[in-house]
């Protein structure tokens, strides 16, 4: 059966002429509050649906107002106190931005207060305003894996095209360091480690500790004969065993798949379908390298924004109020995505991410995509709360009752 994952962009609801007017609008406190209050309208109802999971973005500085999701972790504590079955999560966390030890705590404490109901998502960071700012003590830059289509990079001349293909090789090797150290602190009672981060800290020299009861209380090898910190352990472990499941976002490139199949990861596809089937494969042979077995589409995510109406003209019309925005300022400025001013909506449509329609159509869009690539899991993603709590409730009631059926029987693993 597939599972399904509710993803929030929060996202101040707003038309273009009032984002200008009230700049900048990601700072009114008082939209962003009637957000947050009419937030857990959506998510009960995701769990009374039945849906396998609900996540958020961390995206940081959005004066514009479309992506204000800084801190996914608290949503998290806050959604799995007023929810019963849905597993909560993020993806995810950007990696190349963050300190790896106060994620493994922050998602072990999670993962405790939702009673094992948590799943972790790690990203690599795309967006230079926050990635570069919050970076900066790890040299981080942000990315466009691969560095962008291989017709951008020919219109780049030669220093541009090494300083991008640079940064992506330096922001894949501090997210893969910082995503070892978190796992290393979930799975291991202490944790030594020498590179961009060092532990101790100065490793050499380790750190004066004068609580001698460590060396009896602590964990193995933690105090040396000296009264010096040689490892850390990193405190609570995870309720689950040995951590909750792992997501990695990606655009799909084949060095995340190959990254993530021998883990066990999750590789979570922002692309179109054929690349998403195209490193499908790829995943599988990974994985196998790494002694685990999986059918195509197993372990691996499949993401798709999206309208369902009883009319086409009806789930056109939604996709211009909830999507053109933000497609338009945000997706067009910042990816490879084009916008075409005399056609919004099909510019949004055409884009080979989003599933349009009416309830037989978009089901049936679905098969197609799952019958290149039978994901396990699928994740939905609403501009909440531009598009209204109760609309977004009513999408995924119509994906529940029309597509999820035929999904499932083709999904053949999985519970």
């Amino acid at each position: 059966m597939v599972k399904v994952i509710l993803q929030l962009y929060p996202q101040i609801p707003a038309t273009r002429e009032e984002r200008i007017a009230n700049r900048p609008i990601g700072r009114d406190a008082e939209r962003y509050q009637a957000l947050i209050r009419d937030m857990p309208k959506v998510i009960t109802a995701a769990d009374d649906l039945g849906l396998w999971g609900v996540s958020c973005i961390e995206h940081h500085f959005h004066s514009e107002g479309y992506e204000v999701g800084p801190n996914p972790g608290l949503l998290n504590a806050y959604w799995a106190a007023i929810t019963k079955r849905i597993r909560v999560g993020q993806l995810g966390f950007t990696m190349s931005a963050q300190n790896p030890f106060r994620v493994a705590e922050d998602v072990a404490i999670l993962d405790h207060l939702a009673g094992g109901r948590s799943f972790c998502g790690f990203a690599r960071g795309y967006q230079a305003r926050w990635t570069n700012i919050l970076g900066q003590h790890l040299g981080a830059r942000a990315t466009l894996s691969p560095s962008g289509t291989p017709e951008q990079m020919a219109q780049l001349d030669e220093a541009t095209q090494a300083a991008r293909i640079s940064d992506d090789q330096i922001n894949r090797e501090i997210f893969e360091e910082n995503v070892e150290l978190v796992q290393q602190s979930w799975t291991q009672d202490s944790v030594e480690w020498k590179g961009r981060w060092e532990v101790p800290f100065p490793y050499d020299d380790g750190v004066d500790w004068t609580m001698t009861a460590t060396r009896e209380m602590g964990a193995e090898g933690e105090l040396d004969d000296d009264g010096k910190i040689r490892r850390i352990s990193v405190v609570p472990k995870p309720l689950s065993q040995p951590h909750p499941p792992v997501f990695v976002s990606s655009n799909a490139s084949k060095e995340t798949v190959e990254y993530c199949g021998p883990r066990g990861f999750i590789p979570t596809y922002f692309s179109k379908i054929e690349r998403a089937a195209e490193f499908g494969g790829a995943y599988v042979e990974a994985a196998a390298k790494g002694g685990k077995a999986y059918a195509l589409g197993q372990n691996q995510a499949l993401v798709r924004w999206g309208q369902i109406a009883e009319t086409v003209d009806e789930a056109r019309q939604m996709v211009a109020d909830y999507d053109v925005d933000i497609f338009r300022d945000l997706y067009a400025g910042t990816t490879p995505m084009t916008f075409d001013p005399a056609e919004p909506v099909d510019s949004v449509i055409s884009s080979g991410l989003w599933v349009v329609g009416t309830p037989d159509q978009v089901r049936d869009d679905y098969v197609q995509l799952w019958s290149q690539l039978p994901a396990e899991y699928v994740v939905l993603i609403y501009h909440f709360a531009q598009q209204p709590a109760d609309s977004v409730i009513r999408q995924l009631e119509l994906f529940m009752e029309h597509v999820k059926p035929s999904l499932d029987e083709l999904t053949t693993y999985g519970s």
